[in-house]
């Protein structure tokens, strides 16, 4: 297992993967954002929609904001109610080659459990106003397992992911349907090749909710170490429909059906 240093991680870029799991977004009441954005497919697969920032080392706006915690969520203030919901997601430590501004290449080292928690807001637009409002305000798990093989048949074809809420009474629900990491739409070479591209090509418009995130890399001094949230799966009914409330727990877990071994993620959510 790998040790996840904060002060390091505050030097990595961190972005996300948006609808590489089939329904979610649909279940997220997300899937109407990316009308006006067209994915290809791969041997019938249907790509992911996009790739959106959530950390900008050294930007001046709210994507400067270490954004990070081992085991808090933090309420923004506001005067009406937010919607919270866990995004039980793999998080994918990657070092990163650059070729002038472009990157060209990402060599994934680590992996674990990510919280991309998002506030559901309608007609936000862009995906990362939803997903960064400062200190505490998304989750990783302090361990990491250490693995750079994402073959179909490598050390991560035993692992899962899955997702239970703890609310404040003590009741743990299933919250996010247990799932093979090689449930993922793109995942290994297939993914960081999508992303590579993405990265280099993705501009962002008006008419969508996407972002240059290769642009907003390269302002980021080229960072050499990326974590990337490679896309939330599939809810159980609880969780399509339960926000999250003060003095709940969010547990997220990667584990290994080969052995004991697990990447796991406790926050409990607070107010301000």
């Amino acid at each position: 297992m790998l040790e996840l240093d904060e002060a390091e991680l505050r030097t990595w870029f961190g972005f996300g993967v948006a609808g590489n799991f089939a329904g979610h977004l649909e279940q997220a009441g997300e899937a109407a954002d990316f009308v006006n954005v067209r994915s290809g497919t791969d041997e019938g697969i249907e790509a992911p929609k996009g790739i959106f920032p959530w950390y900008a080392p050294g930007d001046d706006g709210f994507l400067g904001e270490f954004p990070l915690s081992h085991d808090a969520i933090l309420l923004p203030q506001s005067d009406t109610p937010l919607n919270l919901q866990i995004e039980p997601e793999v998080g994918l430590a990657c070092r990163v080659t650059w070729q002038g501004d472009t990157v060209v290449s990402l060599q994934p080292f680590a992996l674990g459990a990510f919280n991309d928690c998002s506030i559901r807001r309608p007609g936000a637009p862009k995906i990362s106003h939803k997903k960064n409002w400062g200190p505490a305000s998304k989750g990783v798990a302090a361990q990491f397992f250490d693995v750079g093989d994402l073959t179909p048949d490598g050390p991560t074809s035993t692992l899962r992911l899955v997702c239970h809420l703890r609310t404040a009474d003590g009741t743990e629900h299933e919250y996010g349907v247990d799932s093979p990491l090689l449930g993922y739409s793109y995942y290994g070479e297939v993914l960081l090749d999508w992303i590579t591209e993405r990265l280099a090509n993705q501009k962002g418009s008006a008419e969508t909710p996407l972002e240059d995130v290769g642009a907003l890399m390269a302002a980021s001094g080229h960072p050499s170490n990326v974590l990337i949230g490679i896309g939330a799966t599939r809810y159980t009914e609880l969780g399509e429909s339960t926000f999250l409330q003060p003095g709940d727990e969010a547990i997220v877990r990667v584990y290994d059906t080969a052995s004991d071994t697990f990447s796991e993620l406790r926050q409990k959510v607070s107010s301000r």
